[in-house]
């Protein structure tokens, strides 16, 4: 379970950080502002996530791993933008795998500290939205998890797919997929047909 838990942050790590990379190009940051954006996106969500269940020092600081992956995925993105930029509705892919990724990771993750499931499936939501939450605000953007589109609720239900697998004692592997393969789903379905929910309407004046 550790090592698929590894794995799945890895990957969420260097898909999360494409995009964050992608958003400070489009945003017109140097070189650095873009490594630290990359990073922020890729590992803001996993490091809450860490600090919440006590997992000290966080991975995506403790291991090198995720900061290499970081900055791989950054120059890369870096260095050949308008290959990415044609392809922008991959980009909406890769954040929409990072949050999948993240989302299960998280709740595997808090399941193997103890938490309740209830607690689990919500840290699991956290782990996938935080990165892109920072992602937003570090260039002056409303996140994407404040808005109309099913962003954070697609994390939960991924979550919650985990959770409830835990529970019912079925293998982790099948669920933690099904959970991944559920949000990134929905997350895909959303972005093309324009699925969001109910937006508050301002009163209008007399």
């Amino acid at each position: 379970m550790q090592t698929l838990i590894l794995v799945l942050d890895l990957v969420g790590t260097f898909v999360f950080a494409v995009s964050g990379a992608a958003k400070g190009v489009t945003s017109r940051l140097d070189l650095f502002g873009i490594l630290v954006l990359s990073f922020a996106a890729a590992s803001a969500g996993s490091i809450a996530r860490d600090v919440v269940i006590g997992a000290i020092p966080p991975a995506a600081i403790g291991d090198w791993r995720y900061l290499a992956v970081s900055v791989l995925a950054g120059v890369m993105t870096f260095a050949w933008f308008p290959v990415i930029h044609r392809l922008r509705s991959a980009v909406l892919v890769f954040d929409a795998a990072g949050l999948a990724l993240f989302a299960v990771s998280g709740a595997q993750k808090a399941l193997e500290f103890g938490l309740t499931p209830v607690m689990a499936a919500l840290l699991g939501m956290l782990t996938g939205i935080g990165g892109g939450m920072t992602r937003d605000m570090l260039v002056a953007e409303i996140p994407t998890v404040l808005r109309t589109e099913l962003y954070a609720v697609t994390a939960l239900l991924g979550a919650a797919v985990v959770v409830a697998g835990h529970v019912l004692q079925l293998p982790s592997t099948g669920v933690t997929i099904a959970g991944a393969v559920l949000c990134f789903g929905l997350r895909v379905i959303a972005i093309r047909r324009g699925w969001h929910l109910p937006a508050a309407e301002p009163a209008q004046g007399p």
